[in-house]
């Protein structure tokens, strides 16, 4: 059975581009925001999340936490356009498996994703 990657992004264009990257390999879903990823991770069943830090409402880190207050124990890979270390650590010490920077390399991507499969 393929795996399932929830990708987070409110940029349209950052989901096509990843379900390009990703989709020959991988079951690709999306969700626009924060609520809409923890909804869908309610109902889904997923192997790996995909989050943007930067986004309108609830960002990134709020939905990881509420991940985790949640108890939904699913690898994320955070996604990050500003290169702020402080977003980095912080992803980090809460237990993210990896970030990438946007933009990112098609290559890059599946190498994190790859790496992050075959741990398991």
């Amino acid at each position: 059975m393929r795996k399932r990657i929830l990708v987070v992004d409110d940029d349209s264009m950052n989901l096509v581009r990843t379900k390009m990257i990703l989709g020959k390999e991988y079951d690709v879903l999306f969700a626009t925001s924060g609520m809409e990823a923890l909804n869908k991770l309610r109902y889904e069943t997923v192997d790996l999340v995909l989050l943007d830090i930067e986004m309108p409402g609830m960002n990134g880190m709020e939905t990881f936490e509420r991940m985790k207050e949640s108890s939904m124990e699913v690898p994320v890979i955070f996604l990050t356009a500003s290169g702020s270390e402080d977003d980095v650590v912080n992803a980090i010490k809460l237990g993210a498996v990896n970030y990438l920077k946007k933009p990112f390399q098609p290559q890059e991507l599946m190498k994190r994703v790859t790496q992050e499969f075959d741990k398991a």
